[in-house]
């Protein structure tokens, strides 16, 4: 993989200190090294997501394994929860909700518009939840999650951050955001594995006291990473090597600083963008709304069959190295989502991929 740039949604290039981290030699999972590391790792994430909660922690599983515990950690059967939905991901937090029992309420946008606020925080009089994806990653959007945040009032306010932590800003306090979880391979340029997620004290004092998954029990969690009583008690075996990675990555990023991260992405998507529309090319994501580090661009009309679609894109990776997405859900087929993200976002990337889109396009 090494010789390929991945300009789709998925994981980015790794960086060289996380390559190391990967192949030092592995200790165990209760080692005083290795906590050290868990504890160092933590702290990074509360910089990174611009809090305080003691609570922030990598959750050993994908991004959806941060969705899947915010649900079976705040919401009990017939909780209303208002969802937004104008992408495939918040269907999907649809569908969690769903399978915990919540009542669910549905308040949608097209895809590839941003959500309205007022109509969010005006979808149910008493939600226990709303429930947000700050960057939809099916469609190139931005939601305001800060302005649902300011108006939430009772309700607890869980924002999916996996495509956007490291990026654009996320600031968790500031916005008033109860429970934010992310991922690993997208803008923090870590290898996928791990949600890293973070817990209001506010959300803590309405976590459920027996949450169906075991596995997502926040609340045995914290007595894992925070200790009880000051010691910790075991939960699981915490996947060491993983954890090392973000810890190298999330030192890169910080090194960098978080706000010359966001403008260096904010940098390559303007760039990408320009670049697509000098193309011929037409953006999908409604202007105002797009996401730097992820670009939806509708499939050129001579490739409008699915096959000539995924051809070009087979050729791309082939013949010069180069990953595109394919569209998500209602959009397969329809949209190329093009990712600069973590490593990735280099202007250099950039006019690679304009350079062989220009010439590909032109055969």
């Amino acid at each position: 993989m090494a010789d390929r740039l991945l300009m789709g949604p998925g994981p980015s290039n790794p960086y060289p200190e996380v390559a190391g981290a990967l192949v030092r030699p592995v200790v165990g999972h209760l080692d005083p090294q290795f906590l050290a590391v868990l504890d160092e790792t933590m702290a990074r994430l509360r910089t990174t997501f611009a809090t305080t909660n003691a609570l922030t922690l990598p959750l050993s599983g994908t991004g959806s394994a941060g969705m899947e515990a915010a649900f079976v950690n705040l919401v009990s059967p017939g909780d209303p929860v208002v969802v937004g939905v104008n992408g495939l991901f918040g269907e999907r937090m649809c569908e969690v909700a769903r399978r915990v029992g919540a009542e669910v309420v549905r308040v949608e946008a097209p895809w590839g518009r941003p959500l309205d606020p007022a109509a969010v925080l005006g979808a149910h009089p008493h939600p226990a939840v709303i429930a947000l994806v700050h960057a939809e990653t099916s469609t190139g959007v931005r939601n305001d999650v800060a302005t649902v945040g300011a108006g939430r009032g009772d309700a607890l306010l869980v924002v999916d951050a996996v495509t956007s932590l490291g990026g654009i800003e996320v600031a968790v306090d500031d916005w008033s955001l109860d429970v934010a979880y992310s991922c690993t391979q997208k803008c923090l340029g870590a290898p996928p594995g791990l949600a890293p997620i973070t817990v209001s004290e506010r959300a803590r004092a309405r976590l459920l006291e027996r949450p169906s998954s075991w596995y997502l029990d926040l609340s045995l969690l914290s007595r894992y990473v925070e200790g009880d009583g000051g010691t910790r008690v075991y939960h699981h075996t915490a996947p060491v090597t993983m954890i090392g990675a973000l810890h190298a990555a999330l030192g890169v990023v910080l090194e960098e600083g978080l706000a010359a991260s966001w403008a260096r992405h904010a940098e390559c998507g303007a760039l990408l963008q320009a670049g697509l529309e000098e193309l011929g090319l037409v953006l999908f994501a409604e202007d105002g709304a797009r996401l730097p580090q992820l670009t939806t661009v509708l499939v050129p009309d001579a490739l409008g069959d699915a096959g000539d679609e995924a051809a070009f894109r087979r050729r791309l990776l082939d013949r010069y190295g180069i990953e595109i997405g394919a569209g998500a859900g209602e959009l397969a087929g329809r949209v190329w989502r093009i990712g600069c993200m973590g490593h990735t976002a280099r202007v250099r990337n950039v006019e690679t991929v304009l350079a062989v889109l220009r010439r590909e396009l032109a055969r």
